[in-house]
């Protein structure tokens, strides 16, 4: 399967997850959801930036990456303990 496609299947998979948990009343799962989907989206961006050859561009967009994965670790431990 096309990287492309993979990636954009997964990002509309959460965010139509996150949709769902809004609609049911499960903020919690809905953060977590757009947490993922944040990681996953920035992710595969700075992986497309990279191959473009916009370096800059694609460290920031590792670092937002970063930054969504340790906040979707974060939200995964707050509704593991809460």
């Amino acid at each position: 399967m096309n990287k492309k496609w993979l990636s954009s299947i997964l990002v509309a998979f959460f965010s139509i997850a996150a949709i769902v948990f809004m609609i049911m009343g499960n903020f919690n799962f809905a953060v977590f959801a757009m947490t993922i989907m944040f990681a996953l989206s920035n992710g595969f961006r700075a992986k497309s930036f990279k191959e473009q050859g916009y370096i800059k561009e694609a460290k920031w967009m590792k670092y937002m990456a970063i930054f969504f994965t340790v906040a979707s670790i974060a939200v995964f431990i707050t509704i593991v303990t809460g």
